[in-house]
């Protein structure tokens, strides 16, 4: 079901090479597949559009905007217990963010030099959501609120059409509640191309921001610079640290929580206690007979899981930072003692009660989050993602006479003389 190791240098070494190879280059056909579908789009807009979705989702696009109308009654057909528990989801997510949010300033020097930066929300962005096989109305949340509290002039949202044509009901109730301004029903690689390129329905965005299936995450990625885009994303990951202290059920139940995303998902438990990683096995084995989605957690677990045996705290350590994962849980005694030195993971859970699905979508830190090891150097989706910066200067003529020699200075060092002479006519 799953490899268990005790780490000798070797083993571990050989599995972390396997989980970068599946977090590699996309397949060149899916690659020429996605070119092709961007290419019709950004030529055909809406008719491209149709031909699309009937081909890939069984269904016209008619261009349509799904009206306020159809939205409030999906709100209300919701269970109501639904409904509270987005509502409350919200109003943490919401709280977590608005911390987030940056003031522009203004710095004004004796001299008479006003130097500031200008903080303004993005003018439109876009947000994908699936909504075919897998619905998830926690990504509404997660991608909308903090743009919402950037200011983003408008948030536009596509969500593909299930085999009805009709759009998943709780993803228009999480639009409703998070406030999303317009809705259409289009998915895939051509509708990320349809917000790229803009289309005569769907207009042009700033970014493109929410996860998606490979197609989608290549037309994001294929796109990147046309328009911004959250991040590249791979295959979900979770790693575990645990000592004496932990509870193997829990363990073995936060295990199973990522290997159920997907076949390629990445789910790993590091541990001091030989016990531990037997216990945990055993759980795995017990728990696994009652979840829907059985067989990928199976497959996942068996490919791309592993229980390490570390010879110390510090070694676990090491591996964590090493692999930098997306989620990243301490099942330790004292797991607060740790946040200082664990500091290459999307997303730190700490302690026993502290499992990962509370992040993905209650707690209200944000769950876009990094993988494949990007967690070294990207960040978790935040307000800062929907923002633009620009910066003012103003100088009086007596400021600039006083850097006047050293602008002159280093602009002919760098061979720029017309630099130079910019400065020298403001005699």
């Amino acid at each position: 079901m799953i490899t268990v190791l005790k780490a000798d240098g070797v083993k571990e070494t050989e599995y972390m090479e396997l989980l970068k190879k599946r977090s590699q280059e996309t397949d060149k056909k899916i690659t020429q597949a996605v070119t092709a579908i961007l290419e019709s789009v950004k030529n055909d807009g809406d008719k491209a559009l149709d031909e699309c979705s009937r081909r890939f989702d069984g269904c016209p696009y008619t261009g349509q905007e799904i009206s306020a109308e159809t939205v409030e009654k999906a709100y209300q057909d919701c269970d109501a217990e639904f409904i509270k528990a987005l509502q409350a989801a919200h109003a943490n997510i919401y709280t977590y963010h608005m911390k987030q949010k940056r003031q522009s300033f203004v710095e004004t020097q004796e001299n008479g030099v006003i130097l500031g930066q200008k903080i303004k929300g993005l003018q439109r962005v876009g947000v994908y959501v699936p909504g075919g096989t897998a619905a998830y109305p926690s990504s509404v949340l997660m991608n909308v609120i903090p743009a919402k509290i950037a200011g983003v002039g408008e948030i536009i949202m596509i969500t593909p059409p299930q085999k009805g044509g009709e759009v998943d009901k709780n993803i228009l109730a999480a639009a409703k509640i998070a406030g999303v301004d317009r809705i259409f029903s289009v998915g895939g690689a051509h509708g990320v191309a349809a917000l790229a390129y803009g289309t005569a329905s769907i207009p042009m965005v700033d970014k493109i921001v929410g996860p998606g299936n490979i197609y989608v995450a290549t037309a994001k990625k294929l796109l990147f610079g046309t328009v911004d885009i959250d991040m590249v994303a791979g295959p979900s990951e979770i790693l575990i640290m645990a000592d004496q202290t932990a509870n193997p059920a829990y363990l073995a139940a936060d295990l199973m929580s990522q290997a159920e995303h997907d076949v390629l998902a990445s789910s790993i438990l590091l541990t001091t206690s030989e016990s531990i990683a037997t216990e945990t096995v055993k759980e795995l084995t017990k728990q696994v007979e009652s979840l829907s989605r059985k067989e990928i957690i199976l497959k996942s677990l068996k490919d791309f899981g592993m229980i390490l045996v570390c010879d110390s705290t510090e070694q676990m350590i090491d591996y964590a930072s090493e692999l930098a994962p997306e989620h990243l849980e301490v099942c330790m005694e004292n797991p607060m003692e740790y946040i200082g030195v664990l500091d290459t993971a999307g997303s730190i859970f700490l302690g026993h009660y502290s499992p990962e699905p509370l992040g993905d979508y209650y707690a209200g830190p944000n769950h876009v989050l990094p993988t494949g090891g990007t967690a070294r150097f990207f960040s978790p989706l935040g307000v800062d993602a929907f923002i633009k910066k620009s910066s003012f200067i103003y100088y009086t003529q007596e400021a600039l006479r006083q850097a006047k020699a050293d602008i002159i200075c280093l602009a002919e060092h760098e061979g720029l003389t017309a630099h130079a002479n910019s400065i020298k006519v403001r005699n």
